[in-house]
């Protein structure tokens, strides 16, 4: 029995030991910043719920980075005016190249709500763009649901967190915890489906999730 213990207790420092060194790498992939030799790809993705996302997803649309955004998890109540009013942007780009999805809800649904609308276009290279903390979990919900897709990441930073010292800033430290945690449990999931789910039709959007203009 106290053989048992002793390795119980040696398996479970190792998994935490496991855990801090995995947080560590995270909390320093988050904090790299965007590039700065953007490829063109043949279209956007912002995913809302953070600052400057919106506004730098226009940007790169405005550079021809893509030819086409979307702006997925967008409110019920707003309004392309107010997105386009935001982004202090040219709203031409609002009239012929900006669609606006409503109804993800969480990361899981952008990527679906993504799928759904880069099918429908024939769009098979896409830029992610997102918070940067937000980043790794986003890229592994798309991976799951895009499995054929080819991804770039444009993270935006944040004005609100310190990630350069993320141990000497508490909300910052909880922030990535947060992300870190839900990092995994995203992880655990592709894994899941790499490795069971042969046909990846059945993830992709239904005709009541495409993105829409307004």
């Amino acid at each position: 029995m106290a053989s048992w213990a002793r390795r119980l207790g040696a398996c479970t420092a190792i998994g935490g030991l496991g855990l801090l060194v995995g947080f560590a790498i995270f909390a320093d992939v988050v904090k790299q910043p965007a590039p700065s030799g953007l490829p063109d790809a043949d279209a956007i993705v912002v995913l809302t719920g953070g600052e400057d996302r919106i506004e730098t997803g226009i940007r790169l649309l405005s550079q021809g980075k893509g030819r086409r955004l979307l702006i997925s998890g967008v409110n019920p109540s707003t309004r392309a005016a107010e997105i386009g009013r935001l982004a202090g942007q040219d709203s031409r780009l609002l009239k012929c190249c900006i669609d606006f999805g409503y109804v993800a809800v969480d990361t899981s649904g952008n990527a679906a709500e993504a799928r759904a609308w880069a099918e429908n276009w024939g769009y098979s290279k896409l830029i992610l763009v997102t918070s940067n903390y937000h980043m790794p979990r986003s890229l592994t919900e798309f991976a799951r649901v895009l499995p054929t897709a080819q991804m770039v990441s444009y993270p935006v930073g944040t004005r609100h967190y310190n990630l350069e010292a993320w141990w000497q800033h508490p909300p910052t430290a909880r922030l990535l915890a947060s992300e870190y945690v839900k990092f995994l449990t995203s992880a655990a999931r592709l894994g899941v489906t790499r490795l069971f789910v042969r046909d990846h039709r059945n993830m992709a959007g239904s005709p009541d999730t495409l993105p829409r203009r307004i």
